[in-house]
């Protein structure tokens, strides 16, 4: 078991602010995610959206409280992981868009990788909720 200190607690509030920010706009503008959601994935690419701004906010409310912390720090993890195949989805696609939006479709990719490591830096330093 690990002992939560402030840097870690600072951490996961960050990511869950984050998380907050990113999930409302699935939300309000939608329509920059729909595009972008894996032509091979079966249903509505609005439905994936209202399902991954969902995730996104559920992520959210566990980091902020200390009890759930080390929780949504792991749904974050694998989060940031499912939603990987959407940057690439968008590299992909953007590619045929001109070369400013290429390049920014094919820098963000390796941006994915910080969010999963600050995801898992929240969840190994926040100790493990004691049973009562």
């Amino acid at each position: 078991m690990r002992v939560q200190g402030s840097h870690a607690g600072g951490a996961g509030i960050g990511l869950a602010g984050l998380l907050t920010l990113t999930g409302v706009t699935h939300f309000v503008a939608s329509s920059f995610y729909e595009p972008i959601v894996p032509h091979a994935l079966p249903g509505s690419a609005r439905g994936w959206v209202i399902f991954s701004g969902v995730a996104e906010l559920a992520c959210a409310a566990a980091l902020a409280n200390k009890r759930t912390r080390r929780l949504g720090a792991t749904m974050a993890l694998v989060l940031f992981v499912l939603v990987f195949p959407a940057n690439i989805q968008m590299a992909v696609d953007w590619n045929h868009d001109g070369a400013l939006k290429a390049t920014i479709a094919w820098t963000r990719l390796p941006l994915q990788i910080p969010l999963i490591l600050w995801a898992r830096y929240v969840r190994r330093s926040t100790a493990v909720p004691a049973l009562t």
